[in-house]
């Protein structure tokens, strides 16, 4: 029979009060750990603290929810930021890129006659692609 099925018989009890300590020995819990001696204390895996925590304060409970929807704005605003950066830099590389494209590769000629402007097209069309990978790969 495994040690948990004994607190199980025993919790109904009033007289069941297990110390964490016999918990950790008797269901040989790894999450918890019972120190004795200088800095005595009860330690525990951070998600069994936070979960025994919220179960005895709901106050904490809404503090913990809060302070985490806090710092998953933050971290979205700080993407956000980086994201509009990549985007702005991107529009400004793609207007110089396709000037130098313009105004050099091109010859002033007219269009109909002297289809070298389709070079001007098929640049554009790399530099659109390009943006989109870079913005896309964040």
């Amino acid at each position: 029979m495994f040690e948990s099925e004994h607190f199980k018989k025993q919790a109904g009890l009033l007289t069941f009060t297990p110390s964490i300590s016999e918990w950790v020995e008797q269901t040989r819990a790894i999450g918890l750990y019972v120190k004795r001696g200088k800095y005595v204390g009860t330690y525990a895996n951070k998600d069994i603290a936070f979960e025994f925590a919220s179960a005895i304060s709901p106050t904490f409970k809404l503090y913990l929810i809060k302070e985490f929807q806090r710092l998953k704005e933050e971290e979205n605003d700080k993407k956000q930021i980086e994201w509009n950066a990549k985007r702005f830099l991107s529009k400004n590389n793609y207007l110089i890129q396709t000037n130098a494209v313009k105004n050099y590769l091109i010859p002033q000629n007219t269009y109909s006659e002297n289809l070298k402007w389709l070079a001007y097209a098929e640049e554009a069309d790399i530099l659109n692609v390009t943006e989109v990978l870079i913005i896309t790969s964040r």
